[in-house]
C-alpha cells in the first residue's frame, strides 16, 4: 500500500509533517518537489475533497440570484 505523507527537510533530516507509524527498516520512496510542483501537489491532493463543495447543486441558487 502506498501512502503519501508531507515532509520537510530541516538540518539535513527529513521531518514528517504528520504522525506516521514506521517500522525499523521500512522502505520509503522520497519525491523532492520544486516550489511550483509542491503547489500543484497540494492542489491535486485537495481536489477530491473540495470538488463536492465546489460542485454543489444546492449553491446554484446563489448564482441565479447574482444573474438578476
Amino acid at each position: 500500500m502506498l501512502k503519501t505523507i508531507a515532509a520537510v527537510v530541516r538540518d539535513g533530516r527529513i521531518e514528517l509533517l504528520e504522525p506516521a507509524t514506521l517500522r525499523d527498516g521500512a522502505r520509503l520512496l522520497v519525491t523532492m518537489l520544486s516550489d511550483e510542483e509542491e503547489e500543484q501537489f497540494w492542489v491535486r491532493a485537495s481536489d477530491h475533497t473540495l470538488r463536492p463543495i465546489w460542485e454543489n447543486a444546492e449553491d446554484d441558487i446563489y448564482g441565479d440570484l447574482l444573474q438578476r
